[in-house]
């Protein structure tokens, strides 16, 4: 079971960039799942893009083709990066481990302390 630590979060004006990381203890070499989620304030927990073990990425609706996940197994660092940010967006980011993905995130087994994104209008 890896620790993990994102960075990166931060205030922003709508339509910028910011780009988060999730750092790793351990080796994320074999873990299934790398993911992002996000929970505003009075919301649910959402599944904002993930990344398997073999570089298959996917994204909720709300971010495809602004937000891209990518993964660095050398340095055992996820990333999210963020581009065109909305008010929306606005949400604390977690950053989360394991072999079994749902989109509550019941399953992982490891999650980041979370880094609060603010997206000002």
């Amino acid at each position: 079971q890896v620790q993990l630590v994102e960075s990166g979060g931060g205030l922003v004006q709508a339509g910028g960039s910011l780009r988060l990381s999730c750092a790793a203890t351990g080796s994320i070499f074999s873990i299934n799942h790398m993911v992002w989620y996000r929970q505003a304030p009075g919301k649910q927990r959402e599944l904002v893009a993930h990344i398997t073990s073999g570089g298959y990425s996917n994204y909720a609706d709300s971010v495809k083709g602004r937000f891209t996940i990518s993964r660095d197994n050398a340095k055992n660092t996820v990333y999210l990066q963020m581009n065109s940010l909305k008010p929306e967006d606005t949400a604390v980011y977690y950053c989360a481990a394991g072999k079994v993905l749902t989109t509550d995130g019941r399953f992982m087994t490891s999650w980041g302390q979370g880094t609060q994104v603010t997206v000002s209008s």
